[in-house]
């Protein structure tokens, strides 16, 4: 017969290397929602009210095109000119507001050192004008 002593060592020894098992396994669930949690944290504390008011927009206008593509495919295109006009509106007015956050982004002052952010406005306010001309003058 063993002594006492060895088998509450043994069965310490089982509770304790039973124990670790459900820690390890509730670290594993937390660690598939952390980087998730991790960047929406990051970009809420870190990224300026400026940038998110164009991140909001991108995500309109991003959404406003997947509409537009959808009906297009399942409803109708008989209007096509109304189509690619519309389509091309969304799409070259999310392509300027991305340059416009790319320029307009504090972090990137050393890619361009010569824009200000209100220069950057102004190029995009000047680029949207011109796109929409040109969309207008297309729709006939």
């Amino acid at each position: 017969m063993p002594p006492k002593g060895s088998k509450a060592s043994n069965a310490g020894s089982r509770s304790r290397s039973s124990t670790p098992a459900p820690a390890t396994s509730a670290t594993s669930s937390s660690s598939t929602s952390s980087p998730l949690s991790t960047l929406y944290n990051s970009y809420v504390e870190h990224t300026p009210k400026r940038l998110k008011v164009i991140d909001a927009f991108l995500v309109f206008l991003m959404l406003s095109g997947i509409i537009q593509f959808v009906y297009c495919a399942l409803i109708t295109n008989f209007p096509f000119n109304s189509f690619i006009a519309g389509f091309a509106s969304t799409v070259g007015q999310f392509v300027l507001a991305a340059s416009l956050r790319i320029q307009a982004n504090p972090e990137n002052g050393k890619t361009f050192p010569k824009v200000t952010p209100e220069r950057a406005f102004g190029d995009f306010l000047f680029g949207s004008v011109i796109l929409h001309f040109f969309v207008f003058n297309f729709l006939g």
